[in-house]
């Protein structure tokens, strides 16, 4: 079909996820054919550089051989098995590969497909877990979350969660959970400056989770980065402080680091930046390369053993999925862990952070531009109307949205957070390429800019 063609049936039929259909069918939209490398193809043959890393998922740029050689060669095998009741090989496999690179004291694996469910599982355990633990812990069946959280879609993530854009209209499905104020430092809700506040975020979570303790099974945060929120960075040390809150409190950490794991900040989990290790940990994303769909939730023996007992008990953990550890996704997220083993890429991100780090000091003191905040290759420009208020552009003029647009005219797919402009290259992202990146959506900021602020 030509691409006339295909764009009619598209618009005819297809409802795309968090996006205004109305807009959709009066813009011109690409239609992505294939992809090589870093850069995706659309049906004309034009190129654009994936800056947004497919949403956060592509690690090692598309078309990677060695995983689509194990992907093939899992292919001639067995391409599907439940999990219920049956393991196998590339399940077995990935697990002992993720033992490897998984921080001390998480030695259980339960296999999901997406984000989502990875943090709708962990939810669950730790409210299993309390209730059969006994010793008052059956008390305890709410969560502590931040405000501006973002976990996934399902309604037990979207109760975790704290975006009003995304989540206010499903209020009345949701369950309570105990919200604090997340710690975005350039919209403090305090009204205090970091050098002088003492991670007073912090400790207003630690008092909140004391005096709710005996009913909150759980604490649950992003670790570093707030990525739906708009890359929204903690201050250094907040992380620490909330896993010794949650000891304190004697509750459980769930980290959802369905967006920063599998090293896109520098470190292979952001819960090692700050020597933290969780109870329950979510993955997801980039756990296959950006292939195809695979999560995990892994979690500690003191979780696991209190889901052990004689069968007439009923202490299973009754949650499972038709495609729990499909082997072509286990196969796909043992290629990708063998990737990490035989190369540098952790280092290869520091570097090509750094690059982009340098880079991003041309935009910081633009008059419209808020706030640069970065972890790693997570990156968002908070574009705002006037740089002193803190004032927003209004929403009707879609300033984000617009300069994203722009970008594609010179061959650059990013996607933004309302006024913020989401910067997310592959792992595999060269020098080169971070230069380019930056030099195509600081063009397209000016532009859009320029025509709006006039």
């Amino acid at each position: 079909m030509d691409a006339e063609k295909l764009m009619k049936i598209d618009r005819d039929h297809i409802w795309h996820p968090f996006t205004q259909m109305a807009d959709w069918v009066r813009e011109e939209q690409i239609i992505i054919e294939r992809a090589e490398g870093n850069y995706l193809i659309d049906v004309q043959g034009r190129r654009f550089f994936d800056g947004v890393s497919s949403l956060w998922v592509n690690l090692f740029g598309h078309r990677r051989r060695e995983i689509d050689e194990k992907i093939r060669e899992q292919l001639s095998r067995v391409a599907h098995s439940t999990f219920l009741g049956l393991t196998h090989v590339p399940a077995i496999e990935l697990t002992e590969k993720l033992m490897g690179f998984l921080p001390q004291g998480l030695s259980r694996v339960f296999y999901s497909d997406n984000g989502s469910t990875a943090m709708e599982i962990a939810l669950k355990m730790a409210f299993q877990y309390w209730k059969q633990k006994g010793n008052g812990g059956e008390e305890k069946t709410t969560f502590l979350t931040l405000t501006g959280a973002y976990h996934g879609d399902t309604i037990g993530s979207v109760s975790a969660g704290g975006i009003d854009l995304f989540h206010s209209i499903f209020r009345p499905l949701l369950f309570e959970t105990v919200k604090v104020p997340g710690p975005y430092c350039f919209r403090c809700p305090y009204d205090l400056t970091l050098d002088k506040c003492g991670l007073h975020c912090a400790e207003v979570l630690r008092e909140k989770l004391m005096e709710e303790k005996e009913r909150v099974a759980a604490v649950v945060v992003e670790p570093l980065v707030q990525g739906a929120a708009g890359m929204i960075v903690h201050p250094e040390g907040f992380l620490r402080r909330v896993r010794e809150a949650a000891d304190e409190a004697g509750v459980l950490l769930i980290v959802d680091e369905v967006a920063t794991g599998f090293g896109r900040t520098g470190r292979m989990f952001a819960v090692e930046h700050e020597g933290v290790v969780p109870d329950i940990m979510a993955l997801a994303k980039g756990i296959t390369g950006g292939y195809l769909p695979l999560a995990a939730t892994v979690t500690t023996e003191e979780v696991y053993s209190a889901f052990l007992g004689r069968y007439e008990e009923f202490k299973t953990f009754f949650h499972g999925h038709s495609y729990t550890a499909n082997p072509l996704g286990c196969a796909a997220a043992i290629a990708t862990l063998e990737i990490f083993e035989r190369e540098d890429v952790l280092g290869h991100v520091q570097e090509v952070s750094s690059r982009l780090s340098e880079r991003l000091q041309e935009v910081k003191d633009h008059p419209n531009v808020g706030d640069v905040r970065q972890k790693g290759l997570m990156v968002g420009i908070e574009i705002v109307r006037d740089r002193e208020t803190k004032e927003p552009f209004p929403p009707e003029l879609k300033v984000g949205q617009r300069v994203i647009r722009k970008t594609r005219e010179r061959g650059l797919i990013i996607r933004p957070l309302g006024d913020v402009i989401v910067l997310m290259p592959p792992l595999s992202t060269t020098l080169e390429e971070v230069d380019t990146l930056c030099d195509v959506t600081f063009w397209a900021m000016e532009e859009v800019l320029r025509e709006t602020v006039r």
